[in-house]
């Protein structure tokens, strides 16, 4: 019976996962969300490819929380290194604005900490056949972020859910 249940499964898997070609994102706008700051930040994420190789994105995130607001805004450079099917790896470089209230080290009171952050990551967009236009994220790399409580170095591994979904025109 287990046998019976597994060639139905796998027969049905052959059906419904056809091959398909690297997705050509040239020209191409794509809109969603990302939470990739070093706050956790959702963000609305819009990624544009100029062409086939070179990609460029820009995520805003706000949160207006009383004792607890947080702004942040991303700009990333990307290019495509290596198409497999349904997937695009690339490598990528990012600058952003980060602005924080929060109480400080030894401090009692709200205060705004501002600055900035620099990213450099490799990652890949997975798509699924016969969904072309829905992209998966997930990027790996280093950060640098320097505020007015100082310079912190970070690790970046950011999964599908944190690295974003984009929805591509």
């Amino acid at each position: 019976m287990k046998q019976r249940a597994l060639l139905l499964i796998f027969s049905a898997a052959m059906f419904i996962f056809q091959p398909a070609h690297a997705v050509d994102l040239a020209n191409r706008l794509g809109v969603g969300y990302s939470n990739q700051l070093s706050e956790d930040l959702p963000a609305m994420t819009a990624r544009y490819y100029p062409n086939s190789s070179t990609g460029m994105s820009l995520a805003l995130g706000v949160n207006t929380e009383n004792n607890n607001s947080r702004f942040g805004v991303l700009a990333k450079l990307y290019r495509i290194i290596f198409t497999e099917k349904n997937m695009n790896f690339y490598i990528g470089g990012g600058a952003g604005l980060l602005s924080v209230e929060k109480i400080p080290t030894g401090g009692t009171t709200f205060e705004n900490q501002s600055g900035f952050e620099l990213l450099g990551f490799v990652g890949g967009e997975f798509f699924f056949s016969g969904l072309e236009s829905l992209g998966f994220t997930f990027e790996a790399g280093v950060g640098i972020r320097s505020d007015s409580n100082g310079t912190l170095f970070r690790t970046i591994g950011d999964h599908p859910f944190r690295g974003g979904m984009i929805f591509y025109f």
